[in-house]
């Protein structure tokens, strides 16, 4: 590309935009024929008023004339906060003692500054877009909220801070101690640590307010339609962190407002559309000209498929559940994700959509689709021992319960562990795992929010494949996923859930023809009379329970679960550690199906 006179001066040239690129003042005061007193601070004025991040060159043509040349380039500066700005500039030369030196000007910064003036920018943020409901309406708006913060320096003891944020508002002192331990926050008078609304500040201010170190701050925020609703799901919108700002790129800058979690950080650039401004210069007599202007977008509003009064009722059906749970539910004739509820709010973890939980007996559901396939009847005559020995291990039912001679019903409706132990080595590991792919386990899907799925590993013995039988082992599960088999178990079809609707075509997978009739049959049949009988008061619903073991240490832990359907709802219940299913998680599932 040089097409530039041997002779000239191409070599300094490069050498001064390479050190230009790389803020070397000192090099080019160096490169510079008489440089002016001003010259490092006028470059740095150059850079500041601007907030350039960084700048790039190119050299173009060189023309020289006896002891004088100048070469042309192109210049790509990058604003922080707006983007490129490219022009095209000049640099002259003058040669003295056999060397080229560059005779600045102001006009090497831009052909059209002139001594004495000042570069400038102007920036503004199109309106953040907002969330819809799965009918279009606005999930979003601006409200009033305080923000519940501290000083570090008028803390007498982190420990009674902490403990008042935590049984207050379930703030997790970890929270407290990662804002405070933030670079800078010693230095602050105010560290914000969470934002609550007015009426839920009325309640709490008693108890916080004579903490030493706790403050509170009135500001405008993005608020949902009620305090908690959907709040792992949509997230929240706050001040850039550092962070943030690094993943986030040059079009943000410090102090500008983004989302922090769940949607709103997900969606972030089509949200927050992008700034639009000017690059200004100002002469000495206070005369602005614009140089250039960025051309912003608005940001586009995001439908999403949550639908509040599902929302409210999976809201409303965890009242009072003090254990961590979760509650998610999908329209079974889509997919589409229409209520997320995790608990507690306090912690950033969205249980409903990223824990994942060996599913226990709710994986019967996929076992039981497997041997309906084969071609089982629902009064099939099979056995319920109280231990089933497999490979020399032994699996007992709950509380050592044991229904002998009985039906495939039977043991479906009352959860027989043994049952399903013995069947499993009639299907085979691939059988099951065939299975466990029609109800979308090892399935990779985008529900618009990181969820792993179902995880269904291929039994390596005979003892694995019992117990993966029975959703144990290594089978896991979020509850999101367990949703989906629910709804699937409704349809016929299993289909990837999703929480936007770009999404709406994701995987899907079909149950065996003759299976979703029968499977029916033992879900409400697992209602009426078996271990979900908890929820029998609420016509229509049908499902399954789940008690699933976790840990190491006998006696072990168990997860309570119950997925169900009604009324073309597909959802799911867990209660982290909560106990048993039938007792704890299904009288949650029967408050929230009676709201559908």
């Amino acid at each position: 590309m040089r097409g530039r006179p041997a002779d000239g001066p191409v070599d300094e040239a490069e050498a001064y935009l390479r050190a230009w690129a790389a803020n070397d003042l000192a090099a080019l005061r160096r490169a510079v024929a008489a440089p002016p007193a001003g010259f490092e601070e006028e470059h740095q004025r150059f850079r500041d008023g601007l907030r350039i991040v960084s700048s790039r060159f190119e050299l173009g043509r060189i023309e020289r004339d006896g002891e004088h040349a100048t070469a042309t380039f192109r210049a790509v500066h990058l604003l922080r906060g707006l983007g490129e700005w490219e022009l095209e500039g000049t640099l002259p030369f003058v040669r003295r003692e056999g060397r080229w030196l560059v005779r600045w000007t102001p006009s090497v910064l831009h052909p059209e500054a002139r001594a004495g003036d000042r570069f400038s920018r102007t920036r503004t943020r199109p309106p953040r877009a907002d969330l819809l409901d799965g009918s279009g309406e606005p999930l979003t708006h601006e409200g009033e909220v305080i923000s519940i913060g501290v000083d570090p320096s008028r803390i007498r003891s982190q420990a009674d801070v902490a403990s008042a944020l935590q049984a207050q508002l379930g703030v997790d002192p970890a929270r407290l101690d990662k804002v405070l331990s933030a670079a800078g926050a010693a230095s602050e008078r105010f560290v914000p640590v969470i934002d609550i609304r007015p009426e839920r500040y009325q309640q709490v201010r008693p108890a916080l307010a004579p903490v030493p170190g706790i403050f509170f701050r009135r500001k405008t925020a993005r608020l949902s339609p009620a305090e908690g609703f959907a709040a792992h799901t949509l997230g929240r919108v706050g001040e850039v962190t550092a962070e943030l700002l690094a993943q986030l790129g040059p079009l943000y800058q410090p102090g500008d407002l983004v989302g922090l979690s769940g949607l709103e950080r997900a969606l972030e650039p089509r949200l927050a559309g992008r700034p639009s401004g000017e690059v200004l210069l100002t002469s000495a007599a206070g005369e602005p000209r614009v140089l250039f202007r960025f051309e912003g977008e608005p940001g586009m509003p995001v439908s999403t498929t949550l639908l509040p009064r599902v929302q409210a009722a999976a809201e409303a059906a965890l009242e009072g559940v003090e254990l961590p749970a979760a509650l998610v539910a999908v329209d079974s004739n889509t997919g589409a994700i229409l209520a997320v509820a995790s608990r507690p709010l306090g912690q950033a973890l969205n249980r409903a959509l990223t824990g994942r939980y060996p599913p226990g007996s709710t994986f019967k559901v996929v076992t039981t689709e497997a041997l309906l396939a084969r071609g089982m009847d629902v009064n099939a005559r099979v056995s319920c021992p109280p231990v089933a020995a497999v490979s020399g291990k032994s699996f007992r039912n709950f509380e050592d319960e044991a229904m002998g001679d009985t039906t495939l019903k039977q043991v479906f409706a009352h959860s027989c562990n043994t049952a399903f132990v013995m069947l499993a080595a009639s299907l085979g590991g691939e059988a099951l795992a065939e299975a466990s792919r029609r109800f979308g386990f090892n399935v990779e899907y985008n529900a618009g929010l990181p969820s792993p799925g179902g995880s269904f590993p291929m039994p390596r013995d005979a003892a694995e494949l019992a117990a993966a039988a029975i959703g144990q082992g290594r089978v896991l599960a979020t509850p999101l996923h367990m949703a989906s088999v629910a709804a699937a178990a409704e349809s016929g079809l299993w289909r990837a859930p999703y929480l936007v609707t770009d999404l709406e075509d994701g995987p899907s997978a079909a149950l065996e023809n003759d299976a979703r009739a029968p499977l029916s049959t033992l879900m409400r049949a697992a209602v009426a009379e078996g271990t979900g009988k908890a929820a029998s008061g609420v016509p229509g619903l049908a499902g399954k329970t789940g008690t699933a073991e976790f840990g190491t240490v006998p006696p072990l832990p168990t997860h309570a679960w119950f997925i169900g359907y009604r009324n073309g709802v597909g959802f799911a219940v867990l209660v982290e550690g909560g106990g048993v299913g039938g007792r704890v998680a299904a009288p949650i599932a029967a408050r929230f199906a009676s709201a559908l």
